[in-house]
C-alpha cells in the first residue's frame, strides 16, 4: 500500500528530470534551428510563433516513463497495469514524434498522412488490448440506462475508439501556449485522486509521474511559450488519459474530466458538417479556442477560462461519484 506522501516521489522525480532537461533540449533545438512551422490557415498573429522550438513532449514523456518505472520497481508495483499505461503513453508519443520529425525535416506543417497516423494509433490500441487480455482485464463496458455489458467485441471497439479519439482530441486542443498542458495537469490530477481512492497504486504512480513532467513543462510552455509540446506530447497525453480512464473502470468520466477536449473536437466536427451541407460556418475558426481568439480574447483569457471549465468538469464528476 502507498501512502499519500509516497505519490510525491514520482511527481518530484519526473519534475526534476524534465525541468533540468528542458533548457538543454530548447538550446539544442534553437542551435539546430528546429522550430514549429505555423499553419497558414491559422490566426495571422500566430505567425510570429514560427520557429519556436517544438517536440518538447519528448522530454516530459521520457521523464514520466523513467519515473514510473523506477518508482514502480521501488514500490513493487511494476505490473501489467503500469506497463499498459506506459505503452499507451510511449506508443502514441512515438507516433507524434514521427509526425513532428517529418514536419521539421520537410520544413512545412505536414507530417504523417492521416491514414498512416490512424493506422499507428490503431496498432498501439490493439497492442494494449492484447496485454489487457493477458492481464485478465474484464472485457465489459457500462452502458447508460442498460448496465454492465460483457462483450469482447463491444469492449474492443470502444477501446479502439476511445484511445484514437482522445489522442486526437488533446492534439486538437494544443493550439495555444499552455492550453493543453494546463488542461492535462487538471485531468491527470483528477485521475490521480481517483486512483488513490481506488488503491490503484500503479495508476497513481503513472499519473503523478505525468503531472510532474507537465508542471515542469508549463514553466517553459506558458505564454509566451519557449517551446511547444508538438504531437509527440499531445498524442501521448490523450492516449494516456484514455488508457487511465479505462483502467480505473470509469471510461465515461473522460467526457467530463476532458470536457474541453471533447468540446474542441465537436467544434471541428460541427464546423465541417455545417460547411459541407450548408456552405456556412458555425464558428469563426476551429478548433473552438481560435473562435474565441477571433472574438478578441487574449491567449491568457482563453487559457484561464478553458482551464476553469476543465476544473469544473472534473469537480462535478468527483462530486457525483464520491
Amino acid at each position: 500500500m502507498m501512502h499519500l506522501q509516497d505519490s510525491l516521489i514520482p511527481f518530484i522525480s519526473s519534475f526534476v528530470l524534465a525541468v533540468i532537461s528542458l533548457p538543454l533540449f530548447i538550446g539544442y533545438m534553437i542551435m539546430h534551428k528546429e522550430g514549429q512551422q505555423i499553419r497558414d490557415e491559422g490566426p495571422k498573429w500566430h505567425q510570429k510563433k514560427s520557429g519556436t522550438p517544438t517536440m518538447g513532449g519528448v522530454v516530459f514523456v521520457l521523464s514520466s516513463i523513467i519515473s514510473s518505472i523506477w518508482v514502480g520497481i521501488w514500490q513493487h508495483n511494476l505490473n501489467k497495469s503500469i506497463w499498459v499505461l506506459i505503452i499507451a503513453f510511449l506508443g502514441y508519443g512515438i507516433i507524434g514524434f514521427l509526425d513532428d520529425g517529418l514536419k521539421l525535416y520537410f520544413k512545412r506543417n505536414l507530417g504523417l498522412r492521416a491514414w498512416q497516423k490512424l493506422l499507428g494509433q490503431i496498432i498501439i490500441a490493439a497492442l494494449i488490448i492484447i496485454i489487457a487480455a493477458a492481464d485478465h482485464f474484464p472485457f465489459e463496458l457500462y452502458l447508460p440506462f442498460i448496465g454492465m455489458v460483457k462483450s469482447a467485441i463491444l469492449f474492443i471497439a470502444f477501446v479502439l475508439f476511445w484511445l484514437v479519439g482522445f489522442s486526437n482530441a488533446v492534439n486538437l486542443s494544443d493550439g495555444l501556449d499552455g492550453l493543453a498542458t494546463g488542461l492535462s495537469i487538471i485531468a491527470y490530477g483528477t485521475y490521480a485522486f481517483m486512483a488513490y481512492q481506488q488503491h490503484a497504486w500503479a495508476v497513481l504512480i503513472f499519473t503523478c509521474s505525468v503531472i510532474g513532467g507537465l508542471v515542469a513543462f508549463i514553466i517553459y510552455n506558458h505564454k509566451p511559450a519557449k517551446i511547444f509540446m508538438g504531437d509527440a506530447g499531445s498524442l501521448a497525453l490523450g492516449g494516456g488519459l484514455a488508457a487511465v480512464s479505462i483502467y480505473l473502470h470509469h471510461p465515461w468520466s473522460l467526457l467530463l474530466v476532458g470536457i474541453v477536449f471533447v468540446g474542441e473536437t465537436l467544434s471541428v466536427i460541427l464546423q465541417v458538417i455545417s460547411f459541407q451541407t450548408t456552405g456556412k460556418r458555425i464558428f469563426k475558426m476551429t478548433p473552438i479556442h481560435h473562435h474565441f481568439e477571433m472574438l478578441g480574447w487574449s491567449e491568457w483569457k482563453v487559457d484561464i477560462v478553458f482551464w476553469i471549465v476543465g476544473l469544473v468538469g472534473s469537480a462535478i464528476y468527483l462530486i457525483c461519484i464520491y
